[in-house]
């Protein structure tokens, strides 16, 4: 096999193989949720967890650039959140249209029920796979979104 070729099938498995892993990851996760009767959604954990590991507050738009979400995206995880109280809006000292989102301790609370349920996913999903090797795909992970970041114009 020609070495271009060869880079080009090697090419369209990396791409496949994300899609695939993501896709994977995102079901156990959802069927996880459901089998322990979580009321919120794993994408919906992930803003919370973002927010309260940013020091427990954030604008929207921090929020979109960090999970790579649109803003309606984020407005909808948002609302949802407020509605079950596990986060607030804070207006901004500014006194502009613009306000921080805050985690309640509600929502530390949940958080703090379902991180072992994270982990347990992060521990099925990474099992045999050495800490060198992880640290080695991280940075693979993050030269590829490098090498994309000036090629996608997300609308956050």
């Amino acid at each position: 096999m020609q070495e271009k070729q060869k880079n080009i099938l090697l090419n369209k498995r990396v791409g496949a193989m994300l899609v695939a892993t993501g896709i994977m990851s995102r079901v156990m996760a959802l069927q996880l949720y459901a089998e322990r009767g979580f009321e919120i959604t794993p994408e919906q954990y992930l803003v919370l967890s973002i927010i309260m590991d940013s020091g427990g507050e954030l604008y929207q738009r921090q929020i979109s650039e960090i999970t790579y979400k649109d803003r309606p995206n984020v407005t909808r995880i948002i609302n949802i959140l407020e509605s079950m109280e596990l986060v607030k809006r804070i207006e901004d000292v500014n006194k502009r249209k613009i306000y921080k989102v805050a985690v309640t301790q509600k929502g530390i609370d949940l958080r703090k029920k379902i991180q072992p349920t994270m982990y347990e996913l992060r521990a099925i999903t990474t099992k045999g796979i050495s800490d060198r090797d992880l640290e080695f795909t991280l940075g693979i992970l993050e030269q590829m979104q490098e090498n994309m970041k000036d090629h996608v114009k997300l609308h956050i």
